[in-house]
């Protein structure tokens, strides 16, 4: 580890912290019958609705194939429902899904407020914040640059 930089000391704690709050959260989400992942799928659809697959999978840190397969199951347990309008196939909540969702969300957003409530003052979850939202900001320009890079390249 000491040949390190502290920004690759930074990245490896926040991965760290990323697994363990995803695994304790799929563990939390147990008694809604939801995954992460799921959880993450239904708020966006909930949110966005009607979207389409490829709009929900730039949101979601879901692959493709994955997407697929989730979407399936959600579907399978009536949580969701996807419309065909010519070209365009939308995806919307169901009853039951926006009841699942509705009684999911408080709690999980108590538990994962928690992660930081019961560790970090007021100002230091604002100092963190801000440096997320930057942090944030700027992998979404390296991405869109990255994907200029590659498309440029892809032309030569």
């Amino acid at each position: 580890m000491k040949n390190h930089t502290l920004g690759t000391l930074t990245w490896i704690r926040m991965m760290r912290f990323t697994t363990q709050s995803n695994q304790l959260s799929n563990e939390f989400l147990k008694r809604f019958d939801l995954t992460t992942a799921q959880f993450d799928v239904l708020i966006q659809i909930k949110t966005y609705a009607p979207i389409t697959q490829s709009q929900l999978a730039e949101k979601v840190t879901v692959t493709q194939g994955g997407m697929s397969r989730m979407l399936a199951r959600l579907e399978k347990e009536g949580l969701i429902e996807r419309k065909q309008k010519w070209k365009t196939k939308t995806i919307s909540l169901t009853a039951k899904g926006e009841q699942m969702i509705d009684a999911a969300t408080p709690s999980q957003l108590h538990f994962q407020s928690s992660f930081f409530e019961e560790v970090l003052t007021d100002e230091e979850m604002k100092t963190l914040y801000t440096v997320m939202t930057k942090l944030e900001k700027h992998s979404r320009e390296k991405k869109i640059a990255t994907c200029v890079i590659f498309f440029t390249l892809s032309l030569a």
